[in-house]
This record gives C-alpha cells, sequence and structure tokens, in this order.
C-alpha cells in the first residue's frame, strides 16, 4: 500500500533548506567528522581529569570508540575518493570512445581516399578533354571570324563595284541619249 506523500508549502521547504544548510556548515560535508573530532577531543581531556578509574576506563572506551568511529569514516572517504578517481578516469574512457565514434560517423559519409583519388583523376581527365574542346572551338571561332570578315569585305568590294557599274552605265545611257538627241550633221 502506497502512502501518500506530505505536501509541503514554500514556507516549509524554506526553513528546510535553512536547517540543512546549517548542519552542512556545522558538520563540514554532513558527514559529522567535526563533531566527531571535537567529542574525541573532549573525552581525552576528560579522560586526563577523571578521577576514578572506572570513570578512566568508560571515558577510555568512549574514546576509542569515537576514534573508530573516526577511521571507519575516514577509510569511507578515501573509498569514495579511490572509486570517483576511477569513475573520472572510466568517463574520459567513455567520452574519447563517444568522441571517436562521432568522429567515425563523420568520416563514414565521406568516400575513402582511394575512391576521392580516383574521381580526382577521372574529373582531371575530363578536365583535360574539356579544355581541348575549348581550344578547338575558339579556334574555329576564330577562323569563323576571319572567313565573315571576308566575306564582308567581299561583299563591300561588290556593292562599289556594282555601284561603280551602276554609275557606269548611267553614265553610258547619258551619253547615248544625248548623242541620239543631238545628231550629227
Amino acid at each position: 500500500m502506497k502512502t501518500k506523500a506530505p505536501h509541503l508549502d514554500s514556507d516549509t521547504v524554506g526553513e528546510l533548506d535553512e536547517v540543512i544548510r546549517k548542519r552542512l556548515l556545522i558538520d563540514g560535508d554532513g558527514a559529522g567528522d567535526d563533531r566527531r573530532i571535537n567529542l574525541l577531543v573532549k573525552s581525552f581531556i576528560k579522560w586526563c581529569n577523571s578521577g576514578s578509574q572506572e570513570e578512566g576506563y568508560s571515558q577510555y572506551q568512549r574514546m576509542l570508540s569515537t576514534l573508530s568511529q573516526c577511521e571507519f569514516s575516514m577509510g569511507k572517504t578515501l573509498l569514495v575518493y579511490d572509486m570517483n578517481l576511477r569513475e573520472m578516469e572510466n568517463y574520459e574512457k567513455i567520452y574519447k570512445e563517444i568522441e571517436y565514434d562521432a568522429l567515425a560517423k563523420v568520416i563514414q559519409h565521406h568516400p575513402d581516399r582511394h575512391e576521392t583519388l580516383k574521381e580526382l583523376e577521372a574529373l582531371g581527365k575530363e578536365l583535360e578533354h574539356l579544355s581541348h574542346i575549348k581550344e578547338s572551338v575558339e579556334d574555329k571561332l576564330e577562323l569563323r571570324r576571319k572567313q565573315f570578315h571576308v566575306l564582308l569585305s567581299t561583299i563591300h568590294e561588290l556593292q562599289q563595284t556594282l555601284e561603280n557599274d551602276d554609275k557606269l552605265s548611267e553614265v553610258d545611257e547619258t551619253q547615248e541619249s544625248a548623242m541620239e538627241a543631238d545628231p550629227k550633221p
């Protein structure tokens, strides 16, 4: 059977946050190490000032218990520290693998070097072929320009000749009609 979590209003949450913050400030990282060390020092002082043997033995047992707790806490902290170091190394390894995989995916999208060189060589040959065709077309175009120029020059000369012939025939006709109109005795 599930129990419903109690509803916390913003004031309650704020108070809880304040309590947790104060405990963390007092305890350091929250493990109570500072409190245990202070308790150990107080127990040592009480042990040194103890009057009876029973009270001294009781203080001694408390000191051993507190010392054992401090050692356990320190051992636990060292284990967590070692585990964190191993996890960091593991994360770095995983990060490199992820980076490698991402790079491999990018590389797979591109053709390999052999294919690229073959394509480049084919494109070079095609470019050379197209360059020869361009030169051939440019030579042909230049020849056609010259032929067209010669044709235009010839047409122009032919027009001049025809115009001269027309002028000469007009002069001849004028002279003939002048001769016919003016008979000589």
